[in-house]
């Protein structure tokens, strides 16, 4: 049986991996319409990309929100929240190159999009995930995560400011993979401490 403390010990590891990448993302976001938007669509275009990146996310946490209804359904769109943030991810690091013409224009605004997608997905799953696990403690659970989060996004605009596109995406990458990892193996947790309940 997995007591609340063990369970908190992998909410808590996975929670910060989430938060270092949120707060990875805000910094990567910066950098990304530094590096990608701006070349490409100019200053007027960053709020564009932008606001297609806010809409996106919006859009996507309502879905995921409808369409979670326990566990299994949580670990799937997780993963696939995961897997539109690594293609964005790996295209960003290793494929992506200025172009011209209107798919020159788009791409900034469709990475926009479909990053979007996966951190909505990622902050909708996380919030239900915590709330799921701490009924009891919901207001201590949320407080400590967005401590997490505020201070890695702390940290890491403070080791910044030399940062390139390139560094930023593979440690947003990184922290992505520990992080799924950890939701994945406190999924299983989760599932084996409830099969032995019953």
């Amino acid at each position: 049986m997995v007591s609340i403390s063990f369970g908190f010990l992998h909410v808590e590891i996975q929670h910060n991996m989430l938060s270092t990448m949120f707060g990875l993302d805000s910094v990567t976001r910066a950098v990304f319409t530094k590096s990608v938007v701006t070349p490409v669509l100019g200053v007027a275009g960053v709020g564009g990309a932008m606001a297609v990146y806010g809409a996106a996310g919006v859009v996507s946490s309502l879905v995921a929100g409808r369409l979670t209804s326990g566990l299994r359904s949580s670990t799937f769109i997780v993963s696939t929240g995961a897997v539109l943030q690594a293609g964005v991810l790996l295209w960003l690091l290793f494929l992506y190159s200025p172009m011209d013409g209107l798919l020159g224009s788009a791409a900034p605004l469709v990475v926009g999009a479909v990053w979007g997608v996966g951190d909505g997905i990622l902050n909708t799953q996380l919030s239900g995930l915590i709330g799921l696990l701490f009924e009891n403690d919901k207001e201590a659970a949320f407080a400590l995560g967005k401590m997490w989060q505020a201070a890695a996004t702390a940290a890491v605009f403070f080791l910044s400011p030399g940062a390139t596109l390139q560094g930023m995406l593979a440690a947003l990458a990184a922290a992505l993979v520990v992080a799924v990892a950890a939701f994945l193996f406190l999924s299983l947790v989760i599932e084996r401490s409830h099969a032995l309940k019953f």
